[in-house]
């Protein structure tokens, strides 16, 4: 099979229905659609269900208890039929050609080269057509360095797919209690060992969420916050311009606050930590200010 859409959910059945109504305008039919649920309970199964019975593609459902995206992500892809991955949020939408297109851009690599990449990304559009950021240099573009990855990654919303193989060589780590994991954490480790194709092509149509929703992220992240302690602490230890790293640094020593365990040596620049600690003190009271 050539596609896995996998599509963590969690009470999101009003919009689930939007990602079926997508995938089944596809022009493109050799994928499997699986869909894991995190606990809903506001009657997901149920339409899965019916789904199920009448789709002309694959539709496989698992459920698991609350326990987190990235959880069910990475069950999603231990699932995964298909040689390429592509994460389907339950809010998602795209355009008929999606998967057309991306099957397109991946055979335009030489076969002798896909090992060496993890995947190809591509742009977003708003609900208006326009697209969001700035076009990558070239078309394609390829990003061999961790640094360059990370820049293309962060300049606005972008989608893509993935090697099935890389993502399951490079799972989300599990914390007992805790429901978040930074998506970053992940595409970090893989872009230090895979380059990545990016192509200036629209194919996701991105919608904002309600207002607010930038104080409930920090929210979930200060229950969860083992997952950014590990985020911030790779990232200190990274190739990064000198003011990224001790923005690194001061975010690990924050949630290191939060998650009620410090070490500075985990940064990899043990000195330099234990020097900024009165300003991760400062980011770890500001949150508490912010969220109470």
């Amino acid at each position: 099979m050539r596609f896995t859409v996998g599509t963590p959910t969690y009470n999101r059945r009003d919009t689930l229905s939007d990602v079926y109504v997508s995938l089944c305008a596809q022009t493109f039919r050799d994928f499997e659609w699986i869909i894991v649920d995190d606990g809903s309970t506001d009657g997901t199964q149920e339409l899965v269900a019916t789904w199920s019975s009448q789709s002309s593609f694959p539709v496989r459902y698992f459920y698991q208890p609350h326990s987190g995206k990235h959880v069910a992500f990475n069950r999603a892809v231990r699932e995964a039929r298909g040689e390429l991955y592509l994460s389907f949020d339950s809010d998602d939408v795209c355009i008929p050609e999606t998967l057309e297109r991306f099957d397109h851009y991946w055979n335009e690599i030489a076969p002798s080269e896909r090992q060496n990449f993890s995947g190809i990304s591509v742009l977003c559009m708003d609900e208006r057509g326009g697209t969001l950021g700035h076009p990558y240099p070239s078309n394609p573009t390829d990003a061999v360095s961790f640094h360059d990855q990370l820049r293309f990654r962060s300049a606005a919303e972008r989608w893509g797919i993935s090697r099935t193989a890389v993502l399951r060589e490079f799972p989300y780590p599990e914390f007992q209690g805790e429901r978040f994991v930074p998506d970053a954490l992940v595409w970090n480790r893989i872009a230090k060992n895979y380059r990545m194709r990016f192509i200036n092509d629209p194919l996701r149509i991105y919608r904002r969420g309600p207002n607010g929703l930038m104080a409930d992220l920090l929210r979930v992240r200060l229950q969860s916050p083992r997952g950014a302690q590990l985020y911030y602490a790779e990232l200190s230890r990274s190739p990064l311009p000198a003011m990224d790293r001790l923005k690194a640094v001061v975010n690990y020593l924050r949630f290191s606050l939060h998650a009620g365990a410090i070490s500075p040596a985990e940064t990899g620049h043990p000195v330099l930590a234990t020097s900024l600690m009165p300003a991760g003190f400062l980011a770890y009271w500001r949150d508490c200010l912010t969220v109470n």
